[in-house]
Order: C-alpha cells, then structure tokens, then sequence
C-alpha cells in the first residue's frame, strides 16, 4: 500500500484506555505464560495501532506545517501522548512484576525488559502536565524554525533553502547567505531563548518530582542508556580531546590554504574547495533513480528495500514550502514500514542525507519480525552506527552521484566525520552544564557554548558577527531543544561507522555480514552488545578512539587535497 493511502484516524483515547487497561489485567492475570503471551500480542496490535496514527500525524504534520487539519492533531498528540505513555506504564509494571518475567525475557531479549524497568523511572502520572508542556514548546521550537521566510536571490526560501548558497566559491555570497540566515535567529532571539528557558525548567521541574536531583540522570534514563553512564561518556569525551581535536584542527588548517583565505571564518567553513563543493550531478529524480541502482548492486537485501520504498512512496526527500526542516527516518508499525523524510537542497548533503536515512531505514526493514514497539529500533547512539556506516559503506558507488567530484566528495566525507566529532562533544557537555545547573541565566548559557567552542572548536572564528562570537550557535540545533542528551550518540556511531569504513576496506564481504547481523537484531539488544554483535571496538574502551584516528589521519594525509 502506498503511503498516500495510509489511513490516519484518531484514536478515541477513553475507548483505548479501558481496553488497554482490561487486558492489562488479563496479562497479570494469565495462569500460564502461553496465556499472558496471547495478551500481550494482543496489547501490541492495539499500542502499535495508537503508535502509527501518532507517527502519521507527525509525518504529514512535518511535510507540511501549514496544513491546518494535521496542525490540530499535532495539538491533540502533543497533549494526548503522555497519557498513553501512562498506559503504557502499566504495561510495564506487568512485566517487570510478572512471574513469567524470564519467558518473557526469553521472546523479548533483556533489553526490552531494562526498557520496561527505565521506562518506570521516568514516568509518573504527576508529571503528565509537565510531559504534555515540554510537547508543547517542542512543536514550538519546530514551527518557529519552519515558520522563516527569509526572501534572498529574488525568492522566498526557508532556512534550508539558504544552505546552498553558504556554501558558494563566491565568498561574498557565502557572507551574504550566512548573514540572511543567522539574522532570522537573531531577529527570534528572545523567541528562542524563552522556549529554552522553559524546556530547560520544565525538565528540572520532572526530575524533581521524580525523586532526581536534576535532570541530567533522568535523561539519560529517557534515552535508555542501559550499559553506560555520565563518566563513561566524559572519559570518551577526554579522548575526543586528545586525539582527534588535534586531527580536525589540521584539517581546518589545510581547508584553509585550499581556499585561500588567511583566517578561516565561520563563513568559509562551509566551502571545502575553491573550484566548488562536490555537489551532485542531477536533478532530484537522477539522485534517486541511481539510489535504485545503488542498492540493487549493494546486495538482494538492499535491492528488496529501496525498490519496496520507492514502489509504497515512502521518502518524501525534496525541500517545499511549508515543509519543516532537517531529515529524520521513522517506523509506521501496521504497514510495517519505515519512512524517509529530507529537504535536499543540491549540496552534497543530499546524498549523506539519503545514505544517511537509508541506513536507518534499511535496519527497520531488516527487523519488521519485531513486534514489541520498544524495540523496532534500538537506542538512538546503536541507530546511528546504521546510518553513519551506511554513509561509508556506499562510498563505491558515490561515482554515480558525484562523477569528476567523487574523489573530493570522499575526501570532504571523511574529514567532514572527523570535524564533526569535537562539534558533537561540545553540544554534550553544553548540555551537562545546562542540566546540572538550570537556573543559569540566557547569558550564562550562552557564555558556556562559546567557552566550549573554544576548547573543542578552537579553529571557530565569528569574525564581525556579533550575535554568534556571544554563544548562539546553538540554536540552530534542533537535539538540544527537542532531544535532550542525544548528540552524543551521533559521536560513539561516528567512532563505529569510522571502524566500518576501516573494516570495508580490509574485508568487504565480512564487514558487510557483520553490518547485517547489527541491522537483524533491532532493538533487542543495548550499545554495547550491539558493539560486540558488529565485531567492533567499544567507543569507551581506552585505545579505541586512537587506533580509528590513526588509519584516517594516514589515509587523510595522502590525499593531495589541493589537486582536486
């Protein structure tokens, strides 16, 4: 079925409710496991219905922000899902109190039963109204990011319709774009800090009620980091310091005479070449049409995927107006189906972007034997090993896209991973700092960014802009408002695909196995396990960051960057 004709009802809550609650009832009753087993599919074909109108709402809501039917049932979910997330909560008492507990563990995996068990600490009826408020300034956030029309070049674009021309050979353009689109964050300024604001308090407020004594061990609850914590992720984040500032600083020094500019300002970071960025050589329709011939040849799994994506109409990939911004890959649990949603904008991004997704999507298609919601997907850190390492392990084909370019598209993909990793540990430890002490000021927080800027980012330079040298980078970035805590995750699977990338060069037909059997397992298993599933290196063991930096430095170094 194609997905224009999914059918989105909403779900009538109190008839959900008192059926949820009776078979509740029915599973801490069962006699037998066989018994309780029967109920809880039956549980599921009910939770994984709610969970699909939830998820088609939010998909037609994102594809068009303006459509005034999908606005008001964005209301109604933002409102409605934490009172299922209540019943849902019931569910998992049943399960981590059923005497049936280890057959359960047995269908489902230990995972599944930490879930259940993290789940319960997060949740209370009492912070329902908070739950429901923090919905709220989210949707918020989105809509003020999709709600810029900025007119530049004699058309009315969107924030990402500004991106192509950040990234111009013409370093007058380059500022002009980068002005246009910094100005509307700083005409929304006190916009945006107001919705922080109250996130930042409303979160503090849950953990609190909680019985935490801030948010920041709360949200690493809500992520469902099962096998590790705060201080496993600082001592990666030393080093991240260590080992590849140092490389990514380099990087920046040799992007910098490539373009030749004597100070690399945050308006030429975005050019990697002064004969121009890779970019691709077609239009839309000849992006995807080679994404069909990409992965027909990566492998028959691949090849079944993409043709099922294309063929249902799951991929809405182009930038329109009303649309919102960035991309994202989500599950439709009744059709069993995953679904991709981007704004390609005629930059290389649009090809990380698809491999990107499909890599999400790819492992949702890989695991549809699931049924329990909880675990479609694993944890986001495991998630993104999938689609970062989709990224690299499709680099063979990137000829089809790039053409005379590949050569520079890889060697812009590659740095680009190292760069970004310092980025993606400044975002975390902003966010330790903005937790751990939530009533910092704006100004304060904004002070914390710029000083972690400099010591993970000492390259950054904000020239005459004012209003970004004050610490507002941020607010841009969309996990940090919406998606507390998951930033790090980016950093661990960039560490795994980065080992993928090696692992694909060395043995291909090995590598590709082992990608397989992570994408197999789902969600049924932690970070960790996940790690070891895949034959790698855990991010947190001492010697790993240094082992992947040191294969890329050298491969890194042998390009002649200035020839391409």
């Amino acid at each position: 079925m194609k997905f224009s004709d999914f059918e989105y009802e909403r779900p009538n809550y109190e008839k959900s409710k008192n059926q949820i609650i009776e078979i509740i009832n029915n599973i801490e009753n069962s006699k037998t496991y066989k018994e309780q087993r029967q109920n809880i599919d039956k549980l599921n074909s009910i939770r994984n219905n709610i969970e699909t109108m939830s998820t088609l709402c939010s998909i037609r809501h994102s594809i068009n922000v303006e459509d005034e039917f999908y606005e008001r049932e964005k209301v109604y979910w933002d409102e409605y899902s934490p009172l299922y997330e209540e019943l849902n909560s019931l569910f998992y008492k049943s399960v981590v109190n059923s005497k049936f507990k280890e057959d359960i563990q047995k269908d489902f995996g230990r995972q599944f039963i930490n879930i259940a068990s993290f789940n319960l600490k997060s949740f209370s009826s009492e912070i329902i109204k908070d739950l429901q408020e923090e919905n709220k300034l989210c949707s918020k956030y989105t809509k003020l990011l999709a709600s810029a029309k900025i007119h530049f070049e004699g058309e009315e674009r969107n924030l990402s319709g500004l991106l192509k021309f950040m990234s111009s050979e013409d370093r007058d353009m380059r500022i002009k774009a980068s002005k246009a689109y910094y100005n509307y964050f700083e005409e929304k300024e006190n916009e945006f800090d107001e919705v922080f604001d109250k996130l930042v308090k409303v979160r503090n407020n849950m953990a609190i009620k909680l019985g935490f004594d801030n948010f920041v061990e709360l949200g690493y609850i809500r992520m469902m980091r099962t096998d590790y914590n705060k201080d496993m992720v600082k001592n990666f984040r030393k080093q991240v310091l260590d080992y590849i500032v140092p490389v990514a600083n380099s990087l920046y020094e040799r992007q910098s005479k490539r373009i030749g500019v004597d100070r690399l300002t945050y308006v030429d970071e975005n050019l990697e070449f002064l004969s121009g960025n890779a970019t691709p050589k077609g239009s839309d329709e000849y992006i995807i049409e080679n994404g069909r011939k990409m992965y027909s040849e990566l492998s028959n799994e691949t090849k079944e995927f993409f043709n099922f994506m294309l063929e249902n109409e799951l991929m809405d990939l182009v930038t329109k107006k009303g649309k919102a911004a960035g991309g994202y890959c989500t599950y439709i649990p009744d059709y069993k189906s995953p679904f991709i949603f981007s704004n390609f904008n005629q930059t290389l991004d649009d090809i990380d972007v698809l491999t990107h997704e499909a890599g999400h999507a790819f492992q949702l298609y890989m695991s549809t034997w699931i049924d329990m919601p909880e675990i479609n997907f694993p944890t986001y850190e495991s998630c993104e090993i999938h689609s970062m390492s989709m990224e690299f392990i499709t680099w063979p084909w990137m000829k089809l896209f790039f053409k005379e370019d590949t050569e520079k598209y890889k060697f812009t993909h590659l740095s680009s991973a190292i760069k970004f990793i310092p980025y993606g540990i400044v975002v975390d430890e902003f966010q330790h700092y903005i937790y751990e002490q939530p009533n910092m000021t704006k100004e304060e927080r904004k002070n914390i960014w710029r000083e972690l800027e400099k010591k993970y980012l000492p390259h950054r330079i904000f020239e005459d802009n004012d209003f970004l040298e004050k610490g507002t980078w941020w607010f841009k970035q969309g996990h940090i408002f919406k998606n507390p805590f998951y930033y790090i995750d980016y950093t661990l699977a960039q560490i795994c695909a980065l080992q993928f990338w090696k692992k694909m060069r060395v043995d291909r037909i090995n590598g590709w196995e082992n990608y397989l059997d992570i994408c197999r397992v789902g969600g049924t298993k932690s970070f960790l396990e996940i790690v070891k599933i895949g034959d790698l290196k855990s991010p947190f063991e001492d010697g790993c960051v240094e082992s992947v930096i040191d294969v890329i430095k050298n491969y890194l170094d042998s390009i002649d960057d200035k020839a391409l």
